[in-house]
């Protein structure tokens, strides 16, 4: 079930006014549990068996470890029955063509005849997402950091919560198992924080995402027909196509949560407003990054083997990184770039966050003691880090979307062809913009520059503490007219989201 569907609009409502109704936790819990498993199989019933079975593994896994205690031995083999379990499912679904596929070229390098197998089997959606959930669960527990849940309901509706369940965020046990045994009462300040949130997700989605789609895709789509500027407009197009498509997933995921009473992690921090590719990653899916530092970076060695070890774990994540996005060399060489790119920081000290301590006394220094005009050339001198981040991000992101690596190469080498002859007053002319009418390419622009004037104003005030201060009256009139704008804005053509395919 999509979010931006009719069907959504009709079935939360119908589960939040159920989840209120409801006398005790528990009814309330088995409620969300069976609301849950029929949002997820209205993509396709039998996908909720595999759910249901890495469900099943780490249920059984964690309270063999529990029943285990200092049997060390047994612990292993239920942490191993878990990862083997967990991760040989999804290497199944996502991996098997690929790794098949490339198994027989590297055999007819080598004259080894070898015809691959090639499963036609569709990719379980969120699959990516429930399994390292699951993961970092039993993890936890083979840690000691949570204790085993002995409720099997419980623990599946962790696993299947519907809000974040086919795109995240990547929730810890340690944040949301305790929320279920929490009692939440109607509160109309907590409804509404949680609506507001909701409404800027469908904003970036159906207003912004879903409109620049068509211009990514008409360039990638047809991109031999193409170069010079158009590529830079669908680059720079689907930077903030992913950002609002994700992003937008996430803040309606988590607005969902807050109205029922849940809260779920923050998984961006406008990410575009970055110095460096390391505080970057530090603002970008930021469920992930951290499930990769905690969970693969830590236990590779982390900082603590050495100088050369700890850049090689780096570039490590990041290539993992990139193919847990995907089963394709695109995806594997955008990881790869990464890495190299957070690397190079970390060896030229670029990046690096001081303690928060420092930075509100630097901040209150140059406050109060240096000239506005130094003040002001140092945030000028701050935009060109800012600007070539974005540029590097945005070359990477060529590899992330292009279906090929012979369409990426293809496409690199000719972001500055024919720019002298580019003629702006013919492009502008024109009743069709790569795939959208004058009226819609104008709005997407828009749209996007009211975007960052909302981050802008997130950086220095609280949007919910200065409409909290309004009168009633005057903070329905707002809400009113952004409902009303995000309507008539949004694009009619309903488009799933991205990372549904991860």
């Amino acid at each position: 079930m999509l979010f931006n569907s009719l069907h959504f609009l009709i079935f939360f409502p119908v589960v939040t006014a159920a989840y209120f109704m409801l006398p005790t936790l528990r009814a309330r819990n088995m409620m969300l549990l069976v609301a849950s498993y029929y949002f997820y199989m209205q993509y396709k019933p039998e996908y909720a068996i595999l759910m249901l079975i890495s469900t099943l593994i780490d249920y059984l896994a964690a309270n063999g470890m529990a029943k285990a205690k200092d049997n060390k031995a047994y612990k292993n083999f239920c942490l191993c029955m878990s990862l083997v379990g967990n991760l040989g499912m999804l290497f199944f679904f996502k991996y098997f063509n690929f790794f098949n596929r490339n198994v027989a070229t590297l055999l007819s390098f080598f004259n080894v005849p070898y015809q691959p197998l090639s499963l036609d089997i569709l990719l379980p959606v969120g699959i990516s997402f429930y399994t390292f959930q699951t993961l970092s669960y039993t993890i936890d527990v083979y840690r000691g950091d949570i204790e085993a849940e002995r409720d099997f309901f419980t623990f599946a509706l962790y696993v299947s919560f519907f809000p974040q369940l086919v795109a995240g965020p990547i929730e810890r046990s340690t944040n949301l198992l305790p929320q279920f045994y929490r009692y939440y009462d109607f509160d109309a300040k907590r409804v509404s924080s949680g609506l507001r949130l909701m409404l800027f997700g469908f904003f970036k989605k159906v207003v912004i995402a879903d409109r620049l789609a068509v211009i990514v895709n008409t360039v990638y789509n047809n991109y031999t027909s193409y170069n010079g500027v158009y590529y830079i407009i669908a680059a720079v197009a689907f930077a903030y196509q992913i950002f609002c498509d994700f992003s937008g997933y996430s803040d309606i995921a988590r607005g969902c949560a807050r109205i029922m009473g849940f809260e779920l992690m923050v998984n961006f921090e406008r990410p575009y407003y970055s110095k460096s590719v390391t505080e970057f990653w530090r603002r970008w899916h930021i469920s992930l990054s951290t499930w990769f530092r905690d969970y693969l970076y830590i236990p590779l060695g982390g900082s603590r083997k050495g100088y050369i070890r700890t850049l090689l774990n780096l570039f490590i994540v990041f290539l993992v990184s990139g193919l847990w996005h995907g089963a394709s060399w695109t995806f594997v060489v955008w990881g790869a770039l990464n890495g190299i790119a957070i690397v190079f920081e970390k060896i030229v000290g670029i990046g690096k966050r001081a303690g928060k301590k420092d930075y509100m006394e630097k901040k209150a220094l140059e406050r109060h003691q240096k000239p506005f005009y130094i003040r002001l050339l140092s945030f000028a001198g701050g935009l060109i880090p800012l600007a070539l981040t974005f540029v590097f991000i945005n070359f990477t992101w060529v590899f992330f979307r292009a279906q090929t690596l012979e369409q990426a190469f293809y496409m690199l080498p000719r972001f500055l062809e024919g720019l002298n002859a580019f003629n702006l007053k013919e492009f502008l002319s024109t009743r069709m913009i790569l795939g959208l009418d004058y009226w819609e390419f104008f709005t997407a622009i828009i749209s996007v520059g009211l975007l960052e004037l909302v981050h802008l104003f997130q950086s220095v005030a609280s949007p919910s503490k200065v409409l909290g201060r309004m009168p009633a009256i005057a903070r329905l009139a707002v809400y009113a007219f952004c409902l009303s704008l995000v309507i008539w804005l949004a694009w009619t053509e309903s488009q799933t989201f991205i990372y549904f395919a991860f």
